[in-house]
Order: C-alpha cells, then structure tokens, then sequence
C-alpha cells in the first residue's frame, strides 16, 4: 500500500454503544499505548513510517489495496454479527453473549496472517477469528443459545471450541505446539508443514496461574506459539493499573522470549506483526507474546453494565479510534477505493444479520440425552448405562405433555 497526503473524512464512530453521561473516581489516565506501540495507519488513516515500524513494513508494503478491502469487509461483517448478537441476547433468544466491538482489527489482523495449518485456541470472544477460520457464525451462537457445546468441528477448523475458564485455553495450546515439535512440523522450511499455534486471552487472564505456567512451558521447550493478548484496558471492571505495573509486552522478557506492543485498532499493524511472529514460531525460534492494545467498547458480557465502574469519557475518546474508520479514510485516501464499495460492504452486512437471526431462531432443541455424548473418547460402561437410565426416565413422562 502506498502514502498518503490527503486528509480523510471526519466522521464520528457508529459504534452503537448506549451510555449516558457518568463520571466514576479519579479520571483514568488513557493512553494510546505509547511511542513503542507499533501502528501503520494514524488515528486520521494516514499511513506512518518510523524506525519502530521498520522491521514490519514489508509485511504492509506488500499488501495490495484489494487486500485493504477484505480486510475492512472482515471487519465490518463482524462487526454487524457481533451487534446481531447482542440484540439476539437481549431479546431473549441467546443467554449470553461476549461482545467484541472495538477489537474487530485485532483479530481480523491475526486471523488473516494465520496459514491453514496453523492451529488457534480461543477464549470466548474471538469471533472475528472464528470468522477468518470459516467457522459458520451460526455456529458461534450455538452454545450461547445452550444447543451445542460449540457446534464447529475443531480439527477441521483448525479453531478450538471456545474455552470459558479464563486462561485454561493457553495451557492447551502450549501443550498442542509442544506436539507439532514432536511431529517434526517446525523448522522444516516448507510452508505448507510448518505450523504455528495461537492463544487467545484479555489483559484480565495475565493475572492467571495458566498464563505464566505456559510461559514457562513454551519458553523452555522452545515451542511453536504466539500469545495474542488483547488488552482491552479493563479485565470485567479492574482496570490495567490494578492489575500490572509494567506493560504486559514486557513480561515475556521474563520468560525469556520475545514481546512487542501493536496498536489492536490498526488492522494493518497487527497484520504485520502478527506475519512476523507467527514465522519466526514456524521457524523453530520458539514463542512470542503479541499485545494488541485496544479497548472494549461494549459491556464485558450482556450481563455486565460497564457504566458502573467506567466513565463515559473513556469511550468518547475510544471512539475517534474507531479500527473500521481509520481503515476506511486510508482506503478512501488512496482513490482506487470509492464510497460504493462501503454501501456494498453493508448491504451484504444486512444480509448477514438476516441470515444468522433466523438461522439462530430456528436451532432446533438437542435431545436430552445428547449430554452424554462425546464426554470420553472411548465407550464407558458406566455413563451409557446413566445415559440409558435417564432415557428410560424421560420416556416415562411421554403423553403427559411434558
């Protein structure tokens, strides 16, 4: 992609957040990460060359302006599921929902570096991930709707099922790239059999016991792994300054592998990195810890009412960082993109939420006895013996409209 000198658009975010006016404390000090964050596109959407971006800028330089706008179609696609989501919640369709809003560049960025055979390990709010592994979004609401324990197969995906204990999902991938190095699928230096693995996790699961106890793992093996963390500045309402006293890139020092901090609303820059460390794991360099600094938009979950514990300020602030925004000027910036293309992208984003609503509506109930399926790999006496008790149970109550 190339610069730009043309100003963009200013335009205020359509982030779709609901809050009213509320002041909680001793102001927050925000930040935008800092002079060691590496970022390629401005809060403006103009293109940015430094010597902190330098070891990154091939990744940017070749990616084409067509590439530029799938990656604002991932985002923006996401974006309106993720809404549909909530609204599904909140109308009593879903339990719950984990929202992403604010970090579509994030994950987009990582998703789209990511190779076939590379394997990723979620927590529970990476659809945009899920999204750039082809996991159906229908699929996502599932489990949220309570008719599935995560309806995708896994290995065909090469995306975990979702993982709702905070930090557990790193120890499982530690362990899995410890087996891609037992299966001589690192280092080889062809493309197509060399595999990296990605964990996902918030600034909140660093404070985790499984979180360290990986480092070490990953770090003293040698292992294949990149450690993707969104800091997404509150861990449900602790902030960052509660929970750390240096930035949480600088931790993987510790553990003796690399870290670096990304701006996670620049899609461009966690692309670029993210090409970067997940070569160096496919190489045999061993681990490395990406911080991708962005902000939670929304609640930490439908059940969460984050105007209890933060000020309004702080999203009035986030919102002129707007990820889907700041792609959009830089896209417009470089006159081959026009406006047509953005009403494209949203007409197929109508179509999207259509689809998943009805598809979400109309998943039909498992029947009871799916609960003992799949709990061991091999046959177990004792639970399909429960499992034909309970059967024979529920066949009692048939005829009597229950």
């Amino acid at each position: 992609m190339t610069d730009s000198d043309v100003v963009p658009e200013q335009a205020a975010a359509a982030f779709g957040v609901t809050h009213h006016e509320n002041v909680i404390g001793t102001p927050k000090i925000l930040s935008d990460g800092g002079p060691e964050t590496i970022r390629f596109i401005d809060q403006d959407g103009h293109r940015i060359r430094n010597e902190v971006n330098l070891p990154y800028d091939k990744y940017v330089d070749a990616l084409t302006e067509e590439d530029g706008r799938r990656l604002y179609r991932d985002m923006a696609l996401i974006r309106r599921f993720d809404a549909e989501g909530t609204a599904l919640q909140r109308q009593g369709e879903l339990g719950l929902w984990p929202g992403l809003l604010g970090q579509e560049a994030a994950q987009v960025g990582i998703g789209r570096a990511m190779r076939p055979q590379d394997y990723a390990f979620p927590s529970y709010r990476e659809h945009g991930v899920a999204w750039c592994r082809d996991v159906d979004p229908v699929n996502l609401l599932g489990m949220f709707r309570g008719v599935n324990n995560g309806g995708w197969d896994p290995n065909e995906k090469n995306f975990h099922l979702y993982t709702i204990v905070i930090g557990n999902q790193a120890l499982h991938a530690v362990g899995y790239a410890m087996g891609v190095q037992r299966d001589g699928a690192v280092g080889t230096g062809d493309p197509d059999r060399d595999t990296a693995v990605v964990t996902f996790f918030g600034d909140g699961a660093t404070s985790q016991g499984d979180i360290n106890e990986s480092f070490v793992f990953a770090a003293v093996n040698q292992s294949p792994i990149v450690f993707f963390c969104q800091n997404n500045q509150w861990a449900i309402s602790e902030p960052n300054e509660r929970q750390t006293r240096i930035p949480l890139y600088q931790r993987a020092r510790g553990f003796g592998f690399p870290g670096v901090r990304v701006d996670g609303n620049d899609v461009l820059a966690t692309y670029a990195v993210s090409m970067h460390a997940l070569d160096e794991a496919r190489s045999g360099q061993g681990p490395f810890l990406i911080e991708a600094y962005t902000y939670r938009m929304g609640a930490h979950t439908t059940s969460d009412d984050p105007t209890k514990y933060r000020d309004s300020a702080e999203l009035d602030i986030w919102r002129e960082r707007d990820p889907l925004l700041r792609l959009k000027s830089f896209l417009l910036s470089l006159h081959e993109t026009e406006q047509a293309f953005f009403d494209e992208v949203d007409r197929e984003a109508d179509e999207l939420a259509a689809r998943i609503r009805t598809a979400c509506q109309e998943m039909p109930d498992p029947p009871h006895s799916q609960m003992f399926d799949r709990v061991y790999v091999e046959p177990h006496a004792g639970l399909e013996k429960e499992r034909d008790e309970f059967v024979a149970y529920q066949a009692g109550f048939e005829g009597e409209g229950n």
